[in-house]
């Protein structure tokens, strides 16, 4: 279990993967993470028996593409993102504005639904409303404005693949995702990345959006100014 400082109010945020979930509650400034949980206990998990100022629920899906405004079409969403990504019959396409990036994001949640719909009509706001179920890419981009640094470098590590977004200041560098069996080959692609971009890790913060184990986390430690979770 992690505990990072928050300054939100009481809320709680589940990621979904095809093997488990991930769950953090946000209360009185402080964030406490359960770390990877198979599905099978949702069903028995007691924070999910109330309800919450704020609710987010995301999907490690990687069935998407950003486009920019200009060159964004809703009648043509499907074929961009077929374009990049292998689509079966029957995965619906969605798409979510991000207008602080000036793009669109486009994708298929098609992966892991059953238990993200299971959890957005289970955890529910203090109002009664349901969550909406968006890709965590779309989170990783969305926490891009709360980072204050110059570097902004955001990782999130599930079901063999790395999702990866950074920026510099207001100008978005590189939104992508990778497949890696494991935590070495993910490490690879994010210096990868950072050599291709020509940032420094010496003078980068590294911020996950999935727990790290001990070991893991050293080892980012060698080589980032620090490593952190948001």
């Amino acid at each position: 279990m992690q505990v990072t400082g928050s300054n939100s109010g009481e809320s709680i945020s589940v990621q979904i993967s095809l093997s488990g979930y991930v769950s953090r509650i946000c209360n009185n400034g402080v964030s406490v993470s359960s770390g990877w949980m198979s599905a099978d206990r949702f069903f028995t998990d007691p924070q999910f028996g109330k309800r919450y100022d704020e609710v987010s629920v995301s999907v490690f899906t990687p069935k998407f593409t950003l486009v920019p405004e200009q060159f964004f079409d809703p009648v043509g969403a499907r074929t961009m993102l077929a374009g990049v990504s292998e689509l079966g019959d029957a995965d619906y396409v969605a798409f979510e504005p991000l207008p602080q990036l000036k793009a669109v994001l486009i994708y298929s949640n098609s992966i892991g639904e059953t238990l993200s719909k299971a959890v957005a009509g289970t955890v529910l706001r203090t109002d009664g409303e349901k969550s909406r179920i968006l890709p965590e890419i779309w989170y990783m981009l969305d926490s891009l404005e709360s980072v204050r640094d110059y570097n902004k470098v955001i990782a999130a590590f599930a079901d063999g693949h790395l999702y990866l977004v950074a920026a510099q200041g207001r100008s978005l560098l590189l939104c992508n995702v990778y497949e890696a069996a494991d935590f070495v080959t993910a490490e690879y692609f994010i210096f990868l990345a950072m050599k291709k971009l020509q940032l420094n890790p010496e003078m980068t913060t590294l911020y996950f959006r999935t727990p790290l184990a001990d070991e893991e986390e050293l080892s980012l430690y060698r080589y980032f100014r620090s490593v952190d979770y948001i």
